[in-house]
């Protein structure tokens, strides 16, 4: 890799999907933050595939504003690997790491980077309340993260996404963890380092729609808790257990009821089919918890580059008409 320039101090990764309506007002308020910090900074944006004009709007911005940077993936490759996409080209010292919908207010960012210059290497954005989410959402959401410290090997802390500051050398440290199915959160958290947090409340989406509906969410939660627990395979195992236990005990009270020449005793295959039932779904259900494991090694093992450049702006004024280009994450 090329040597890294010192004269940014602060790295912004920012990815976006299909966000045209929300853009104008992000930039303008990024502007303002960005003229305030006490050092030169970079704010990239990482296009995951945007079907609108976010693209246009940003890789025009790139061209002419030399603070911003433009990283537009082949295709949508997902709200997790975007992030690693852009830490991968950040520069700065610290990174922060923020949604581009204005729910992370960016005003926060100067309150990220005050805890760091305290000495602290990962400053996490903990959310003290979710304006504009439904109650099903809040309460999925607070049951995720308390389920999920229960069964992680390491602490993940409460309420808090991916808006948060890390020290350059927790990205250096990051970048070897070559995972395909990424948890960001959770990778930092199992890093270690120092860390702190700044509270905030959470806004309201500025404009459009989310992005992470159910069905993404709850990929998320899986990624979370087959990357960071072996709980599911436990569990697995003694609910496997239970159902064989229980089995030979109902195994033994029919041989009882047998021997006691008990009238109530009924030959037939209604009680077989029950528990044959019973079994094969149980069956089904821990061959499939297994599966995913083992999925998640075939995806290891087939060693694919994480994710696919498109095109890139901003960060060499001779770039932007550069070729695709292939980047794995340990490139």
């Amino acid at each position: 890799m090329a040597a890294r320039p010192r004269s940014i101090r602060y790295s912004l990764v920012i990815p976006v999907f299909n966000e045209e309506a929300v853009l104008p007002v992000l930039l303008r308020r990024l502007d303002l933050v960005l003229s305030r910090l006490d050092g030169p900074a970079e704010a990239i944006f990482v296009d995951d595939g945007s079907r609108d004009s976010s693209s246009i709007v940003l890789q025009a911005l790139a061209t002419r504003d030399p603070r911003f940077r433009y990283i537009g993936l082949s295709r949508n490759f997902g709200h997790q690997v975007a992030i690693t996409a852009g830490m991968d080209a950040a520069q700065g010292d610290a990174i922060i790491v923020m949604d581009a919908d204005l729910q992370d207010p960016p005003e926060v960012i100067e309150q990220l980077i005050a805890k760091w210059q305290e000495g602290n290497d990962v400053v996490h954005a903990r959310r003290l309340s979710r304006e504009g989410e439904s109650r099903f959402k809040r309460a999925t959401a607070h049951l995720f993260y308390r389920l999920l410290g229960r069964m992680s090997s390491v602490g993940i802390p409460a309420d808090v996404g991916d808006f948060r500051l890390i020290d350059r050398k927790v990205l250096d440290a990051l970048r070897q963890m070559p995972e395909q199915d990424r948890f960001v959160r959770g990778m930092i958290a199992w890093l270690g380092f120092r860390q702190a947090e700044v509270a905030f409340h959470r806004l309201e989406r500025a404009a459009g729609e989310t992005k992470y509906p159910l069905f993404k969410m709850v990929r998320l939660a899986m990624n979370a808790a087959l990357g960071f627990s072996d709980l599911p395979l436990r569990l697995a195992i003694w609910c496997g257990l239970s159902v064989s236990g229980l089995a030979m005990l109902y195994g033994g009270w029919v041989v009882l009821m047998w021997l006691s020449n008990d009238s109530h005793l009924v030959t037939g295959w209604s009680s077989t089919i029950v528990l044959m039932s019973l079994l094969c779904g149980i069956n089904m259900l821990m061959t499939g918890i297994v599966g995913l494991y083992v999925g998640r090694i075939h995806a290891e093992v087939k060693r694919r580059p994480l994710y696919v450049v498109q095109t890139r702006a901003g960060f060499d004024r001779n770039e932007a008409a550069a070729p695709p280009a292939i980047h794995a994450i340990n490139e």
